[in-house]
């Protein structure tokens, strides 16, 4: 299964560095797309801090970078639960941005309803490589279920510790009557 993982992480993040390269090199292609989007978003951005940049080719280069850098990442099998959810978190507002489908006129529309399709089906690879955990248990599973083993642990010990208590308990009382019919034994003997 690890071939085929590493071979569809690389082809999911091939897109995402061809792509995000050709707008890093030439972001002014995608800005009038990316407006819809920066136009809203840009406002916020300057209210969380003033010094990030909030214009819309700033923003779209910016995006861009980081496509290429979380391609690379998950390309290469590096960090690539987080670079997919990266990758994932920039695909929604391309998306919408990039392809409206539903404000253009019949011919249009097709084509950006199919890109808009690819998109929201490179998203779902995209989800399923953030929650790979690649055959291993996930850290949710591993520490519910050591909870689990040591609270038999802790019971396993309980029950062992009070089996151990009746039997001393036992051995006690069986050890007092000898005892006891020892010292009526010997007040008997003539002395």
């Amino acid at each position: 299964m690890k071939p085929v993982r590493a071979a569809a992480r690389a082809m999911l993040g091939a897109i995402f560095v061809v792509s995000g390269a050709r707008i890093v090199l030439n972001p002014d292609s995608k800005v009038a797309a990316a407006k819809r989007v920066t136009d809203r978003v840009g406002p916020m951005i300057e209210k969380v801090d003033p010094r990030l940049p909030s214009e819309a080719r700033a923003l779209v280069r910016l995006k861009a970078a980081s496509d290429v850098a979380a391609g690379l990442l998950l390309a290469t099998g590096r960090f690539t639960r987080p670079s997919a959810a990266v990758l994932a978190a920039g695909l929604v507002p391309t998306t919408i941005a990039g392809h409206p489908f539903w404000t253009f006129p019949e011919p249009e529309r097709t084509q950006h309803e199919t890109h808009f399709l690819k998109n929201v089906a490179l998203l779902g690879g995209l989800l399923l490589a953030a929650v790979d955990t690649q055959g291993k248990p996930g850290l949710r599973y591993r520490t519910s279920h050591a909870l689990g083993r040591s609270q038999r642990s802790v019971s396993r010990a309980v029950e062992r510790s009070q089996r151990s208590a009746r039997r001393t308990v036992r051995t006690a009382r069986r050890e007092a009557r000898i005892a006891a019919r020892s010292a009526v034994a010997a007040r008997r003997l003539p002395g």
